[in-house]
């Protein structure tokens, strides 16, 4: 796995500054998951375009699209102690097989007071144990006869972002997901994902798009800020992450036709570019990735990129400004607050694409 660009050590955190009224943070997704609007981007091109999700599969020449088919947990939890005192508890990850009884790490609220050996009540036949207290966070015991996950499933909530300022809602737990979540695992969605109805999917299939999965199990450092002034200081959180030999097969055939590779996300990215050797292959297997991107990294994996819009500050905007550039990124951003795009999780997308990639339309080449 390589780390961080040593051109990292030249980029100021600063540059990953931008004015954003919190009015444009979206708050509750659209209606339907394909009409979010889409900011068309070339890579070191001059202009951009106002697009729809809707057009993606007109917007390049069939491509490999890879998905992130990790599964959101609910992962919010309400527990009671033996005094009565309540926590609050955020899952980070399973550290057991899944069952009727299963290892967590987690964060909770109140736990100052927690000990190992306590045990908290989060409903009937559904309860934690603490097992140890240390940086921070806690390892639990969670068990339940009829299966940790299946609880979870009844009692847990969707663990919204933080810039949500809202609960979540019962209808949070089918659209923070993607169509194609299958592996249990994240505490945030892979939000790229989000955009791809089924009527999507088939769309672009039937324009000659192929697509293959990779799992990255999103965790809570994802929202982590840097709180550094060179982005080469900043550590970066851990993540699990998978790619399947047919997925590994696909990309090699893709590069034998000249078929290029979009990542649909930057989890997706971060993948790849994990398991992708100095050659440009990328190898089956799994692991745990804490690959930094920042601008100077050099991508042998991926070809475009789409990707919804990140926070200030933060490491997803770092990689977005090593795909396309600082100065462009920041242009695309400033553009896409003056159109009043929808920012963050619920919010709208940007394609980045090399311009010999675009079909040959006139309407996607038109720079507005």
């Amino acid at each position: 796995m390589r780390e961080a660009s040593d051109h990292a050590a030249q980029v100021h955190a600063s540059e990953l500054d931008y004015d954003l009224p919190e009015g444009l943070i979206a708050q509750a997704p659209l209606a339907e998951r394909d009409h979010s609007r889409l900011l068309l981007l070339d890579r070191h091109g001059p202009g951009l375009a106002h697009r729809s999700v809707r057009d993606l599969p007109g917007l390049m020449r069939p491509a490999l699209l890879i998905l992130n088919d990790t599964r959101v947990v609910p992962a919010r939890l309400f527990a009671t102690k033996p005094t009565g005192g309540r926590v609050e508890i955020l899952l980070l990850e399973r550290l057991s097989p899944a069952g009727a009884r299963e290892r967590w790490s987690a964060m909770a609220r109140g736990s100052k007071s927690l000990r190992p050996d306590m045990r908290l009540r989060i409903a009937e036949s559904f309860e934690a144990a603490v097992v140890g207290v240390a940086d921070g966070t806690v390892t639990l015991d969670l068990s339940s006869p009829l299966g940790v996950s299946a609880a979870l499933a009844s009692h847990g909530e969707i663990p919204l972002p933080p810039y949500i300022a809202r609960a979540a809602e019962a209808s949070d737990t089918e659209r923070y997901q993607t169509v194609f979540a299958r592996h249990e695992g994240s505490v945030a969605a892979p939000t790229a994902g989000l955009h791809l109805s089924p009527d999507l999917l088939a769309a672009l299939e039937d324009a000659g798009h192929q697509k293959a999965y990779v799992t990255l199990h999103v965790g809570a450092g994802t929202f982590q800020p840097l709180r550094v002034d060179t982005l080469s200081d900043h550590v970066m959180h851990e993540e699990r992450w998978q790619v399947p030999a047919a997925t590994a097969q696909a990309i090699a055939a893709a590069r034998d036709e000249g078929r290029p590779v979009l990542a649909i996300g930057t989890t997706v990215v971060r993948t790849l570019e994990s398991a992708v050797d100095e050659a440009g292959v990328v190898h089956a297997g799994e692991g745990r990735t804490s690959i930094f991107i920042t601008p100077g990294h050099t991508f042998r994996a991926v070809d475009a990129l789409l990707t919804n819009f990140h926070l200030p500050r933060s490491t997803l905007l770092a990689l977005v400004m090593a795909f396309h550039g600082i100065e462009a990124t920041r242009a695309a951003y400033r553009a896409a607050v003056e159109a009043r795009y929808r920012f963050f999780s619920y919010g709208d997308a940007m394609l980045v694409r090399s311009a010999s990639l675009a079909r040959p339309k006139r309407s996607d080449t038109e720079v507005l």
